[in-house]
């Protein structure tokens, strides 16, 4: 808490520095009324229009009607290429293509023609640099300014000009930038929002729903595999009313026996996969998430070892077998299943998170007998007030034989895009773990790091409704009904 008050004064300070800056600005530049009505007019009329066309409009009638001049912007393509005009105050917006006049270009400092004068229109400034600050390039110590110019604004006639007028209108053109850097932003989000929800009915319409069809081929290819059972029993009983005592037609038998257990060992296996990224495309591809900006979720009664944990600990089974870790299930946690609401799909993925992680992670280490052990183990415990007075929370473990984390690695361990030292050369993005408390605290929990006398232990706790309470869950769903 110090520390966001000591961040909250050093704010408030650099903005009254802001405040007392423009204060003194205002006063160099000395406005005359009339200029200053303008900037007023623009300022109420920008904000009273939502269109960007009358954006444009905007800003080229109120020169015309104050300062009694002509005027035009020209703004850069969508390739930002090249200039075109998009409004004067003669005729309005140009909606057909127009070559720029002879003497208009793009440059970063205001110039004069024969008859007008043209400036440049700033994009906004990054936050924290002045309006006439130079902004940083990637790769370079400082950036170009015709990089952030929008386009350019014309007046005239060049004759009706004084000075104070010039660099008026370099500051006029400076708003005009600020805000259409806004409006322009505002339009592209706009249309990423729209880009999204489209995007999600066609994933609906071309992944989701015909991701189904895979659950009637799977159903198909079970009967095949029926038939050839079928099939090998009838070969077995000829043979025997036949009489053969052939080798050969034994063998045959035998292959056809081992063929059909390949076949149902595959489509098994693909039936669990194809059920897991079913669940994750639902959980995922929400329609909600994306109307409403957030993760939504979907809690339902759920058997967290049966339903999330075993099923998500057979997808990675073969990686954690080839790695040489073994698996530690606790005693107990399937006879006494906690009956609990959550989000089926979304703590899936979760558990996902944390056997990728132990794959990678977790090292051989040697036990307290002096023996070598390279282990995962996962649990589940009750913790009484946890949440507080009467509010108990159900804690889950997985637990990684290995080195600890240091301090510094525990305090951003679950912070977004952060990878350790002992990451360089795995796979990842640093998002894992971040997700995972994204979730556990859309949940209401909260997540945690644990060093143990072996290893390390990253855990998560939800809260559990005061009706719950230990006891074996019916086979026969009554509990469901009950709850």
């Amino acid at each position: 808490m110090a520390e966001d008050f000591s961040t909250d004064r050093l704010d408030l300070a650099h903005i009254q520095n802001r405040v007392r800056g423009k204060i003194k600005d205002h006063v160099r530049y000395d406005f005359s009324p009339l200029q200053n009505n303008l900037l007023k007019s623009f300022f109420d009329l920008v904000q009273e229009y939502e269109r960007l066309e009358d954006f444009y409009r905007i800003c080229v009638v109120v020169l015309l009607e104050t300062m009694q001049v002509e005027n035009a912007l020209y703004l850069l393509d969508s390739d930002e290429k090249q200039l075109k005009l998009v409004c004067n105050s003669r005729e309005g917006i140009i909606h057909e293509p127009r070559s720029v006049p002879t003497g208009i270009y793009l440059s970063d400092q205001p110039y004069k023609t024969e008859n007008s004068y043209v400036v440049p229109i700033y994009r906004k400034p990054p936050q924290g640099s002045s309006e006439n600050h130079n902004m940083m390039r990637p790769d370079q110590h400082t950036w170009r300014d015709d990089i952030r110019i929008l386009g350019m604004l014309e007046v005239s006639p060049l004759e009706k000009l004084d000075e104070a007028d010039l660099f008026f209108l370099e500051k006029y053109a400076n708003r005009i930038g600020f805000r259409l850097h806004n409006r322009l932003l505002a339009q592209q989000n706009i249309h990423h929002l729209k880009f999204i929800n489209n995007l999600v009915m066609d994933i609906e319409h071309n992944v989701i729903i015909p991701n189904m069809y895979f659950k009637h081929l799977f159903n198909q290819l079970r009967k095949k595999i029926g038939e050839m059972q079928e099939l090998e029993l009838e070969m077995t009983q000829l043979k025997k009313t036949a009489g053969v005592n052939d080798e050969a037609c034994k063998m045959l038998i035998d292959r056809l026996s081992n063929l059909r257990a390949d076949l149902l060992g595959y489509q098994q296996e693909m039936l669990k996969h194809h059920a897991n990224v079913s669940l994750f495309l639902e959980s995922l591809f929400r329609r909600e998430h994306f109307e409403r900006g957030h993760l939504v979720l979907r809690p339902k009664l759920c058997r967290v070892e049966k339903e999330i944990i075993l099923p998500q600990l057979g997808q990675y089974k073969s990686r954690l077998k080839t790695n040489k870790i073994t698996v530690d299930r606790p005693m107990g946690m399937d006879t006494e299943e906690i009956p609990i609401m959550v989000d089926k799909g979304l703590l899936a993925q979760v558990y996902a998170n944390l056997f990728s992680n132990a794959v990678k992670y977790t090292e051989e280490i040697i036990d307290h007998m002096g023996k070598t052990r390279k282990a995962v183990a996962y649990g589940r415990e009750i913790i009484d007030d946890f949440f507080g007075p009467n509010q108990r929370g159900a804690k889950f473990n997985v637990f990684t034989t290995g080195h600890h984390l240091s301090k510094e690695e525990i305090e951003v361990v679950f912070s977004e895009g952060y990878r350790g030292p002992n990451s360089q050369d795995k796979p990842g993005t640093g998002h894992g773990l971040a997700f995972i408390r994204h979730v556990i605290e859309l949940h209401g929990g909260q997540v945690g790091y644990e060093a143990t006398g072996q290893g390390n232990n990253f855990y998560f706790v939800i809260p559990l409704p005061a009706m719950n309470f230990l006891r074996p869950w019916p086979e026969d769903g009554s509990l469901n009904e009950e709850l």
